[in-house]
């Protein structure tokens, strides 16, 4: 299903929430509106749902124009197809688990037995054709997300939104079910647009993210893409956590050889990034770093903190060029103060242009 916005805007008073966006959603697979709390990433959700009624701009849903200023139009949420998970999952508390599920079918009037059937199907396609009688409140959190997510699908929507449905269950829960939503996708072939501010979460789910900041879009790609080949500042920064070095690249026979302010050679090869040379950004994430002896070639430091996070460990080393963070397996084990010695490989150092 595809999800066309065209030069959409809105402001809440003189705050542009949207800042005239345009952007073709990929059809059949997850994208992920990533960014920090009053990016514009739920508004532009909302805009879409019908919620939210936009400045100016278009918006189409498979071919139909469901909203555009122009010409007037802008369809109430329930003519745009469309399904809706919420953070808060809208559960009605005084009715069964059925009954809260087969709510949209009864809204479009649908006999009922198909209600009936429809329903109880769509409840065992998440798990709980065991629970369809229980009351919807007595569910654990997981459960009533999993009955949210079933109300959304019983009407076969062309197209899911999610804003941030996962935020309300625990760390292991989010976890089970990130996979539970990612199967269903693949399963369904739907077009999922997900809202979220948790950068692990974008990064396990989503075919695409587009990440938001003052109502535009920074950048969109693959999370691979975002996270290893930023370009700029805000995406290295904003996806997990990164090694900000300012550098000289000098073109040599082989490629560019990255120098740190201090003379200290960081890499000189293949490395991605602007073109020629000049000065740049280096971005080295935390695990690219390879750490050897002291004694050993590439940058010398000392170990001035330590934090252990069970399957891997973070290092704060105090280097020639500055405070580096170093990410290791959980399983090595580092003494404050202890001395090594930093490298890293062309092909995991990224330039930015300075000013970008």
């Amino acid at each position: 299903m595809s999800v066309v916005v065209s030069s959409l805007s809105k402001h809440f008073g003189s705050v542009r929430a949207i800042d005239d966006l345009s952007i073709e959603f990929r059809e059949g697979a997850i994208s992920v509106l990533l960014g920090a709390s009053g990016c514009g990433k739920t508004t532009t959700l909302r805009c879409i749902a019908g919620l939210e009624q936009p400045t100016s701009g278009q918006i189409s849903i498979g071919g139909q124009t469901v909203f555009a200023s122009a010409r007037g139009i802008d369809l109430p949420p329930e003519r745009r197809d469309l399904g809706m998970v919420f953070q808060s999952y809208a559960i009605w508390p005084h009715m069964t688990v059925l009954e809260n599920v087969a709510l949209p079918l009864r809204a479009k009037k649908r006999p009922a037995a198909e209600v009936a059937e429809r329903a109880r199907a769509t409840l065992t396609s998440v798990g709980l054709g065991q629970q369809i009688d229980r009351g919807a409140t007595q569910l654990s959190g997981g459960q009533q997300q999993r009955v949210s997510i079933a109300r959304c699908l019983v009407a076969d929507p062309r197209l899911i939104l999610m804003d941030e449905p996962l935020s309300n269950l625990d760390a292991k829960l989010r976890v089970e079910m990130r996979h539970e939503i990612r199967q269903l996708q693949r399963r369904l072939g739907a077009t999922i647009l997900f809202v979220t501010h948790d950068q692990e979460e974008a990064m396990s789910l989503a075919d695409e993210i587009i990440l938001f900041d003052k109502g535009k879009i920074v950048q969109r790609g693959a999370p691979e893409e975002l996270y290893f080949r930023p370009q700029v500042r805000y995406v290295a920064d904003f996806l997990g956590k990164a090694n900000l070095l300012p550098v000289t690249a000098r073109p040599t026979a082989g490629g560019l050889e990255v120098v740190a302010d201090g003379g200290h050679v960081l890499a000189s090869g293949q490395v991605s990034g602007i073109d020629g040379g000049g000065r740049a950004l280096a971005m080295v994430r935390p695990e690219a770093w390879r750490i050897g002896p002291v004694d050993a070639e590439g940058l010398t430091g000392r170990v001035e903190e330590t934090t252990f996070i069970g399957d891997r460990r973070e290092l704060l080393v105090q280097t020639p060029i500055g405070r580096l963070t170093v990410m290791t397996l959980g399983m090595r084990s580092f003494g404050t103060g202890e001395g090594l010695s930093l490298t890293v490989e062309p092909e995991y150092l990224h330039l930015i242009a300075e000013a970008a």
